[in-house]
């Protein structure tokens, strides 16, 4: 349907007042529930302009959007530079290039890595393009690599009439312990008679200089930690470090001082608190002789970087904390630090995410993407220091980053877009006269790449243009969260104000993996699904079909990222950093499913740490962990037996994160591999629960997080059990834990919350981002299906609303709690749960029964799973379980 603006916003707030109120309204009495008579945000994310985002904004951009790519890929727009001498601007995408004109505003031309053998089987780098003439030719300049070892260079490719000609690669050799060199940005300076590159090595964590007519490096330097971007100053090269100083360890200077944790490839400063970035610097290097001479403090993940046209100043966006550090290169100092977030000046909240900048010809006005906020800030570089240098705010698609002004038209490159709505027909298999008949269905990793055109706004209009961006990020909603709990309010479920009574005291938080609604409740008529692309239905998954029956089907519930390497950040901190965003599809240095890689930390940290600042007893089950033990001695069936004789066996937690440590359940197995069953991890679970409630009095953690991986599945590899056994012992697993908690002495008071990571492996006909999600208590046994509109964001919410948590950064202050999951009364009858339908040691064919495009699975389903969980070959992994599921019925195309 569509919704004009007004609308759309007074339907929002009235929306969320109206549940507030309901709260005190709505009838006791929890079986004959009346009709609701407010209106409830219903919409869904297929819904058309403005479009919804899966995390509490709506697309409602200016200017003119261009949608490019492979629509069968997962495509993302990066960076953008003008053509010199022509009327063509060109754009890093993450499989290649395509260039726009700027007369006609339209696409004209498409490459792709894969056209060329000497980078086929690379990818485009976090950002950073140039390009220039040199010598009569013009040249495309960007870094390229394959993901997480392999080769990497930068790809210098020739522009001549209309197409790229001829393609060159300079390659970079890593350096230990880095399997990549992994170039990043790039600046091109004319010296003399020869053009050279300044190319930060990501990977390498150095800046090297090359000589663009030869090829051959000039020099090597040394700089922090995961260089990002790079400007040319006053003869010296300024270095964003993205990841801080690189750490010095040793006697004087231990860890114990100054922690660091693992960054892939090394090691960073870390806060210990929130397991984030503690230092961001620039490093500066004399151009000349390659000497470093200087590294500047600045703010936390320093990523784009640009000097003024006059080189007297150089300004850099911190990524992970909102502001822009301004520096002045002749002294080599921070002169000024200018806040861009949109929500507030006091800095309360952390997530707009400034990540690339454009400066206009007079060097009066610099405009900032700010990634989370969907739009460019106006920064006003002549406004006195004492006042507001934002002057507003452009609405964009989602996530803006690179970006350029050309003809007083920026042209801004979306790394979302629209997000992952690349429709696609789906065979639903019918009968009759149409066996073949088809519906349009959407997943995760088909998503089309888009560029923006927007006109420079008038002094008029830019007010217009940020009372649109405020709308559209929801702010309204902050008034809510902001309101200061009130004396003598009974406990209720969700309270209305943070900081007023619960009637829970303990919440169990539950994270699955990666399935969509459709692929497990499609086949519920209480909801609304597509029966023909359920796969794991009722069958197999007995409990979710009962949970949703007995308690609410929640079917407008979305995940708010498109992977694990996602979707893990958002479930446990409600926003991702910048470093997130721009590892997207490529995930060169990591896939961070497990939260190993502090660079994905945000400032203020996740779930766990706000409830231990507030004084909230925590435990962690699986989550943000690793599992180690001797995989040559166990495999699946083993431990499946194991368990069977009732014996243990020996593996360790680690991570990274020291915060994490003590809360860490010791006995619970980790979430990144399935070769643990997860009845193990049931088992581990209720004998803890079991034991704490044994004991006097009530010691049983406030917040508990746990990862239940399994039903991921492991595919068609031999090595383990069918997807739908693997499924299935996932929902017995958590059959067993609910039946645990209600039936024992802290049921009452115990609300469980389960969430899968993400949705995408599989297909939905709502949205790629639909996805199952479960609120059990007993406040929640509505026995009825909530269609409100909620996000993983809501869900994390409305925990900190229960545990009287203030919201971390700008998505969770800006999530409606889910209210509508709640009644006022209890229903304390306990849930029983549902025996497993399928055997759960199934076992998958061997390769000596297989044939064809099935042993060809296998094989593949063979090599993600000796890399473990998710190991990033998502869209792989869906085409396994399609084959499975749908045996030769071809794969949706589209």
């Amino acid at each position: 349907m569509l919704l004009n603006k007004a609308l759309l916003v007074s339907l929002l707030f009235a929306s969320s007042l109206a549940t507030l109120a309901q709260v005190k309204t709505r009838s006791l009495h929890r079986r004959a529930l009346p009709v609701r008579r407010v209106v409830a945000d219903t919409r869904t994310l297929a819904d058309s302009l403005p479009a919804l985002m899966p995390y509490n904004r709506t697309i409602d951009a200016a200017g003119k959007a261009l949608s490019f790519g492979d629509p069968k890929l997962e495509n993302h727009a990066l960076d953008v530079a003008a053509i010199p001498g022509t009327q063509l601007v060109v754009i890093e995408d993450r499989y290649g290039l395509a260039v726009l004109d700027r007369v006609t505003q339209t696409i004209t031309y498409r490459w792709s890595l894969r056209d060329h053998a000497a980078t086929r089987s690379m990818m485009s780098t976090f950002s950073g393009i140039e390009a220039v003439v040199f010598r009569e030719k013009t040249y495309l300049i960007w870094g390229a690599s394959e993901r997480e070892k392999g080769k990497s260079g930068v790809v210098v490719a020739t522009w001549a009439g209309g197409k790229i000609e001829a393609v060159d690669v300079i390659p970079f050799a890593p350096v230990a312990p880095s399997p990549l060199a992994l170039p990043n940005d790039v600046a091109v300076q004319r010296e003399g008679d020869e053009a050279f590159l300044y190319i930060a090595l990501n990977g390498n964590n150095q800046l090297v200089k090359v000589r663009l007519s030869d090829r051959q490096t000039v020099w090597t330097v040394p700089v922090g930690v995961a260089p990002y971007g790079v400007a040319l100053a006053n003869g010296r090269a300024f270095v964003t470090n993205w990841a801080g100083p690189v750490p010095v360890v040793d006697s004087t200077n231990s860890a114990s001082k100054a922690e660091t944790a693992g960054v892939p490839w090394g090691q960073a400063y870390i806060d210990p608190k929130t397991g984030a970035m503690s230092r961001g610097t620039v490093s500066v290097i004399d151009q000349a002789t390659g000497r470093a001479e200087a590294e500047i403090k600045v703010g936390l993940h320093p990523n784009a970087i640009l000097s003024s046209t006059d080189g007297k100043t150089v300004y850099v966006a911190n990524g992970n904390s909102d502001y822009i550090s301004v520096i002045d290169p002749q002294t080599r100092q921070v002169t000024d630090s200018i806040f861009v977030g949109l929500f507030d000046s006091a800095r309360q909240y952390v997530g707009s995410t400034p990540n690339a900048l454009a400066l206009d010809s007079a060097g009066t006005t610099l405009y900032v993407s700010n990634g989370l906020d969907n739009a460019v800030a106006v920064v006003s570089l002549t406004a006195p220091k004492t006042a507001s240098r934002v002057q507003g705010y452009i609405p964009t698609q989602a996530y803006p980053a690179g970006l350029t002004l050309l003809d007083n038209k920026l042209f801004v490159c979306n790394i979302e877009g629209n997000g992952a709505r690349a429709l696609t027909p789906v065979e639903q298999g019918g009968q009759g006269r149409n066996p073949r008949i088809s519906q349009n269905a959407y997943t995760a990793h088909r998503q089309l790449a888009t560029v923006s055109v927007i006109p420079l706004p008038a002094n008029a209009q830019l007010p217009i243009y940020t009372e649109r961006v405020r709308q559209s990020s929801m702010q309204f909603r902050l008034a809510l969260a902001a309101r200061l709990p009130r004396p003598g309010v009974r406990p209720r479920p969700v309270p209305e104000r943070i900081g007023e009574p619960s009637v829970f005291k303990h919440v169990v938080y539950i994270i699955k993996e990666n399935r969509t609604y459709d692929q497990v409740l499609g086949d519920m008529p209480e909801g609304r699904g597509m029966p023909s692309l359920c796969v794991f239905g009722d069958s197999t998954t007995p409990n979710q079909h009962r949970l949703a029956r007995e308690f609410v089907l929640l079917d407008n519930y979305y995940a708010s990222g498109k992977s694990s390497a996602e979707g893990h950040h958002w479930v446990d901190a409600g926003m991702v950093t910048d470093y997130t965003e721009k590892s997207v599809r490529a995930w060169f240095r990591s896939y961070p499913h497990v939260l190993y890689d502090a660079l994905v930390y945000n400032k203020n940290g996740l779930i766990w740490n706000n409830a231990l600042d507030h004084g909230k007893s925590v435990r962690i089950y699986g989550e943000a962990c690793t599992c180690q033990f001797d995989k040559k001695q166990y495999n699946w069936q083993k431990l499946y037996q194991l368990r069977e004789a009732g014996q243990p066996f020996s593996y360790t937690n680690t991570t990274t994160i020291s915060r994490v440590r003590p809360i860490l359940a010791p006995n619970f197995p980790g979430c990144d591999d399935e070769i643990i069953n997860d009845q193990m991890r049931a088992d581990a679970f209720i004998r803890e629960l079991n034991e704490t409630a044994a004991k006097p009095g009530d010691t049983w953690p406030n917040l508990m997080v746990m990862s239940l991986p399994n039903d991921h599945t492991s595919g068609l590899s031999p090595a383990f059990p069918t997807p739908r056994a693997m499924v299935a012992d996932n929902d017995l697993a958590v059959g067993r834990m609910v039946e645990a908690i209600q039936k024992s002495r802290f049921g009452a008071n115990t609300v469980i919350f389960i969430t899968e990571d993400d949705s995408q492996a599989g297909w939905d006909h709502i949205s790629a981002y639909r996805t199952t999600g479960f609120v059990i208590s007993p406040y929640s046994r509505l026995k009825r299906t909530v269609t409100t509109n909620y996000n993983q964001t809501s869900m994390l919410r409305t925990i900190e609303q229960i545990l009287g948590l203030p919201p971390m950064n700008v998505i969770d202050a800006t999530a409606q709690p889910m209210f509508d999951c709640f009644a006022d009364q209890p229903d304390l009858a306990s849930y029983t749960a549902l025996p497993n339908r399928v055997p759960l040691n199934e076992m998958n064919k061997p390769l000596t029964a297989l044939r064809g495009k099935a042993r060809q699975y296998a094989r593949e389903s063979m090599e993600q799973a000796e890399e473990g969980i998710d190991t990033g070959e998502d869209a792989k992994t869906n085409q396994i379980l399609w084959f499975w599921a749908r045996g030769n019925k071809p794969y949706p195309k589209k």
